[in-house]
């Protein structure tokens, strides 16, 4: 009787590891559109998808990408597995390198959300198509050539110009005018210029950072409710990361910094999700020392941090 009960309590044991063993991970999986699908710009697409470990009276959100930069929000869907008559940007061109990325909202596990980008498919602007025909037409058109008297014009003016040259005073050039030296101060201050203001939208600093290397790494991640915000990274007014879907998966890219100068690094909305501002925490290391800020910015404003290397 104890051997039978012993066996009992062992198999329901296994039982219990069984059941906790079974992936209980939340997946997506798009199966429309899929490699070989063709969307047109004039007509209403549809989007099809299946869900796993996800409860369907949450929703999923969709975006239609292109070379991974995003050029449309296409919606946020119940998890019903069907969502029809969406409408594309009238400005998406033609290109057989779109695809759609699907992004699970407010997930159980927020450090394992389910993602799915679908194959590469087909879009297509007959639209855009033509009236970029149109343009190339015209262009050709509108360049005029050049009449023998124009071209007698030109030869003339070559030569006064030439004549000219030949004739003037030597001048000295401005790089071999003595320039008053730059002192200590001065250096400083050509240093300390900073950004204050990109495509009309103001600047502000909220810290400065001081690192050993040149070679950075940042890693970015939206900062505490996922909302959908889509963010760009600038350095010295250059973009590292373009529009960019924040999640709270950490995304890593890596940076040289000039060494010559503080380098600026700010943040730019593209949109203000459901809960304004745009906020993103961002990590900066180069290997032995590590910061974690927090940046701020919405459709009138940046904030950025100045980063310098030391020498």
């Amino acid at each position: 009787m104890k051997s039978s009960l012993t066996n009992y309590f062992y198999f329901f044991l296994f039982g219990i590891s069984l059941c906790f063993s079974q992936d209980g991970k939340s997946e997506i999986t798009i199966n429309h559109p899929t490699q070989g699908t063709i969307w047109s710009i004039s007509d209403l697409v549809k989007l099809e998808w299946s869900v796993k470990n996800i409860d369907s009276k949450k929703s999923t959100r969709f975006f239609l990408i292109r070379d991974e930069m995003v050029v449309q929000e296409l919606g946020s869907f119940k998890n019903s597995g069907i969502a029809e008559g969406i409408a594309l940007a009238k400005n998406i061109g033609s290109g057989d390198r779109y695809q759609v990325v699907s992004i699970e909202l407010f997930p159980e596990d927020k450090f394992q959300i389910a993602k799915f980008v679908s194959p590469l498919f087909t879009i297509i602007n007959k639209a855009s198509d033509e009236r970029k025909k149109q343009r190339e037409q015209v262009k050709e058109t509108e360049v005029p050539k050049k009449t023998k008297k124009q071209k007698r014009k030109k030869r003339k003016t070559k030569q006064k110009q030439a004549t000219k040259k030949e004739t003037a005073i030597p001048v000295k050039k401005k790089e071999e005018i003595q320039q008053p030296l730059k002192t200590e101060n001065t250096i400083k201050t050509e240093t300390k210029k900073v950004r204050d203001e990109f495509e009309g939208r103001k600047i502000s600093y909220t810290k400065e950072l001081e690192f050993n290397s040149t070679s950075i790494v940042v890693k970015i991640w939206d900062h505490g409710r996922q909302d959908g915000d889509i963010v760009s990274i600038y350095l010295n007014g250059a973009s590292v990361v373009s529009k960019h879907y924040l999640t709270y998966y950490k995304k890593e890219f890596k940076i040289e910094l000039d060494p010559n100068k503080s380098n600026d690094l700010f943040l730019y909305a593209h949109n203000l999700g459901t809960s304004p501002p745009n906020t993103v925490s961002v990590e900066i290391s180069d290997g032995t020392k590590s910061e974690n800020i927090i940046l701020n910015s919405d459709l009138k404003s940046c904030e950025a941090v100045m980063i310098s290397v030391n020498k």
